[in-house]
């Protein structure tokens, strides 16, 4: 079933993939080929585009198998890499998890009223000892490639220093007693019906990443009426909760001392029940990082690393799909 939902999707995608070809030199590989490939690699937890080319080798010399990516089959590494850039170009990703959502018989699981937002750490592909002083400062024992570093009595932060590796990765961590790692912060907005992930973002680690995110994220939905969103202690702060209260959003965040949110959110059941639902959020946060292979991104750059994030949240819709559509 999971391919028969990516097939509809793909088909969905003709004329996006049609400005994709080249109308120069040999024939590429087809960009719908390209993309089943990385969702085969996001469902198999293949660790590299390496391993990947060769279990695909595998997959269509194996009896019995599907032929549909047997012209990647026979290209190499770089061809394939090469390709994958040009489904950058379009944007591809989101629009492949917005083909999937607007399907016939996904559209009828969805909720349109109730979500839940959550923010997780992705880890640069970047080491620590590239975190280095902007105005080029360093100690001169630790320059070099693979220079010796001392980060004792120093004092490192993202307006003073950057990676030499990835210039967009940031110094930052998920929350106080763990220590801070450079990497990009990943958003989800999940429906509360079934869990399905409907949009998925990738910006900055910034201290107001999460809140920002998730207002843009709100506002892109349709408008509907009045909704919900579930969220951590994260988002409790004044401007998250003023900003969702004109996008006629109310939240049903984590209350603590010192809370935004009063007695006119916490006094309904609604609030409680929104409470439990958004753990779910941490499933998808889970299978993209684990299962999907996002814990440690193998990709530099914001653009490049958001697109991975997307098509594997893309990924995790299609797991979920075939059980929820056999009991819906």
């Amino acid at each position: 079933m999971i391919r028969g939902l990516a097939d509809e999707a793909l088909a969905a995608l003709n004329q996006e993939f049609a400005a994709l070809y080249s109308e120069n030199g040999h024939p590429s590989i087809p960009p719908e080929q390209v993309l089943r490939a990385l969702l085969l690699q996001a469902f198999s937890s293949i660790r590299s585009e390496r391993q990947l080319m060769e279990q695909l080798n595998y997959i269509c010399c194996s009896a019995g198998s599907s032929v549909y990516l047997s012209m990647i089959r026979s290209g190499c590494r770089r061809v394939f890499s090469k390709n994958r850039d040009r489904l950058l170009e379009g944007d591809i990703a989101a629009a492949f998890m917005a083909a999937v959502l607007n399907l016939p018989q996904v559209q009828g699981l969805l909720s349109d009223e109730h979500f839940s937002v959550d923010g997780t750490l992705i880890k640069a592909w970047a080491p620590m000892k590239s975190f280095r002083r902007k105005d080029g400062q360093d100690d001169p024992s630790a320059l070099g490639r693979n220079g010796e570093r001392n980060f004792r009595g120093e004092t490192r932060s993202n307006e003073t220093h950057a990676s030499t590796t990835d210039p967009d990765a940031r110094l930052a961590r998920k929350s106080g007693g763990q220590e801070s790692k450079m990497g990009f912060t990943g958003h989800l907005l999940m429906e509360n019906r079934q869990g399905l992930v409907v949009d998925a973002r990738l910006t900055l680690a910034t201290g107001t990443a999460e809140p920002e995110a998730a207002l843009a994220m709100l506002g892109a939905l349709p408008a509907t009426g009045r909704r919900t969103v579930g969220a951590d202690k994260n988002y409790d702060t004044a401007a998250f909760v003023a900003a969702a209260r004109t996008l006629n959003v109310a939240q049903n965040i984590t209350v603590h001392r010192g809370s935004n949110i009063d007695g006119r959110t916490t006094r309904h059941a609604g609030y409680r029940i929104s409470q439990v639902i958004r753990n779910r959020i941490e499933e998808a946060n889970g299978w993209i990082k684990e299962v999907g292979g996002m814990a440690l991104t193998k990709f530099r750059g914001l653009t490049r690393v958001g697109w991975m994030f997307t098509l594997k949240a893309a990924a995790y819709n299609l797991i979920r799909l075939p059980r929820l559509l056999a009991t819906g």
